[in-house]
């Protein structure tokens, strides 16, 4: 005989299934508040928001596993990590105002000044002193300190109003900051909390600049005079930013992760500390996808800014397409990536003297002659270069001719011509941005598919057709028409809102050095 009766063993079973649900999950949310209901016998937010917290808990010393941020001027609120049931008990009260759910956003020169019609003697670049004291604080990936646009040489002290700091971390001393570089700060608890993991491989958990992208930024808004620099040959001369009298604060929230995102709560953090250490500029590149402002929180701590007397300047994004403009909001001074009239050339002359100029960013001075040129005619696939069919007798130690196609990347004809030894190669495309520098793994040029008419006329003809001479490492001015918008850039209208004409302006963005 059973000692248990089926109808008190399935109410057990039922309650060790209660127990098991009734086990929550945390997730991190940012909590807006109303600021005017914090009691008076609070000093602080901070500690208004962590009694709002250890309410929630069985035990006060719990609060620091909770709390991730404490906000007071980019908003009213705090970030950290809760249960379903602790973020209801939170929206009963009536200083709850809105609940944002943790998200996660992307992250978005020698000649320029000249370009940009910028002068030493007159114009608006002595008109404003070069940027002179001007705090320009930038959130990106970071910072390279020892680069030599950040010198602060001839500087005056760093203005008293200044209330930043250069925090301490991994292969980042506070030494490392001075008159140009003026704060550094990191900010990742809202990743952590999120069980991403800084790459100790790739990444610094400090205010270091992991990938260069925050460098380039910073260098290329203040970044101060470096003579003689080129990219490996191209574009000679002085590097500068457009403000070199600026002073640099950065705020560090991107990070390497397998897709190198960033959290809303740490960029929102890096604006509350901008905010804080007294910023004049803030600039952010960084998206998040598009909804309504009042869910944005770049749209709703860049208001905040802004009231403040901060201007605000974001990037539009680089998704290509028209409605794909990120960072909108009207207040925002959205920027789109242009080109220059600069461009970076190769030359390509046939044994027949007919000559030809491309695109390209190969890194090294050399001069190829008296080549054979190979080209799969007759064959669709050995002439567009197509993945292993080309083959290596045929081709190893030969100028190689790839057709444009839409079936295969330039980069992956790349990658094939490299498989099977070819010398160099000329790749028939109308996209000149169809390869990155790092992807010239053997000297290689672009060329107009206008233009390889002419040559694939020369190649099909001749019974051995050769190349004469390549030359590589050409910096060409005065291209025309310029500026454009640059492909990549996002562009308008803005779907939030269609009204309002976004982005505001573009600014180079291609070829930057």
């Amino acid at each position: 005989m059973s000692l248990f009766p089926l109808p008190w063993l399935l109410l057990l079973l039922l309650g060790v299934n209660n127990a098991i649900s009734a086990v929550e999950e945390y997730q991190t949310y940012i909590i807006h508040l109303d600021h005017s209901h914090k009691p008076e016998t609070f000093l602080t937010h901070e500690s208004w928001h962590r009694s709002i917290l250890n309410s929630l808990l069985s035990s006060p010393a719990d609060d620091n596993e909770l709390l991730l941020y404490s906000y007071n001027h980019v908003m009213h609120g705090f970030s950290a990590r809760l249960t379903s049931s602790q973020l209801f008990e939170i929206e009963k009260s009536p200083a709850h105002l809105a609940t944002y759910p943790e998200s996660f956003g992307k992250l978005l020169t020698t000649y320029t000044p000249k370009f940009l019609g910028l002068k030493h003697n007159s114009g608006i670049w002595p008109a404003a002193s070069y940027g002179e004291d001007v705090i320009v604080g930038i959130l990106d990936t970071g910072i390279w300190p020892e680069s030599e646009s950040f010198k602060d040489e001839g500087m005056s002290p760093v203005p008293q109003r200044w209330k930043g700091t250069c925090e301490n971390g991994t292969a980042f001393s506070p030494s490392a900051c001075n008159r140009k570089l003026i704060g550094a700060r990191s900010f990742s608890k809202g990743l952590q909390a999120g069980a991403i993991e800084i790459s100790k491989e790739d990444d610094f958990n400090s205010a270091r600049d992991f990938k260069g992208h925050g460098t380039h930024i910073a260098s290329t808004a203040v970044g101060n005079l470096v003579p003689g620099v080129s990219h490996f040959g191209y574009a000679r001369g002085t590097a500068r930013g457009m403000a070199p009298g600026a002073r640099l604060a950065m705020y560090k929230v991107g990070w390497a992760t397998d897709t190198e995102l960033s959290s809303a709560t740490d960029v929102l953090a890096g604006m509350e500390q901008a905010i804080l250490d007294g910023v004049d500029i803030m600039s952010l590149s960084v998206g998040f996808n598009q909804t309504s402002y009042f869910k944005d929180i770049i749209a709703i701590g860049s208001l905040s800014a802004i009231e403040k007397g901060i201007f605000v300047v974001c990037a539009a994004s680089n998704d290509f397409g028209f409605k794909t403009i990120l960072n909108g909001a009207p207040w925002i001074t959205t920027v789109g990536a242009g080109t220059l009239d600069r461009s970076f050339q190769a030359t390509v002359t046939l044994e027949n003297g007919i000559s030809f100029e491309g695109t390209s960013y190969f890194p090294e001075s050399v001069f190829i002659t008296d080549l054979h040129l190979y080209y799969g005619k007759g064959n669709t696939s050995k002439a567009i270069c197509n993945h292993t069919t080309l083959d290596r007798n045929e081709v190893a130690g030969k100028v190689v001719l790839c057709d444009y196609s839409t079936k295969i990347e330039v980069s992956q004809q790349m990658m094939e011509v490299e498989r099977v030894g070819a010398y160099a190669a000329i790749f028939l495309t109308d996209k000149s941005s169809s390869l990155f520098p790092n992807e010239y793994s053997i000297p290689g040029l672009l060329l107009s598919t206008a233009s390889g008419t002419l040559l694939k006329e020369y190649v099909t003809k001749v019974r051995k057709p050769k190349v004469k001479s390549m030359k590589f490492v050409l910096t060409r001015l005065d291209g025309k028409p310029a500026p454009q918008v640059a492909d990549f850039s996002s562009k308008g209208p803005n779907p939030i809102s269609p009204g309002v004409l976004k982005p505001d302006i573009i600014a180079p963005g291609v070829d930057k050095l």
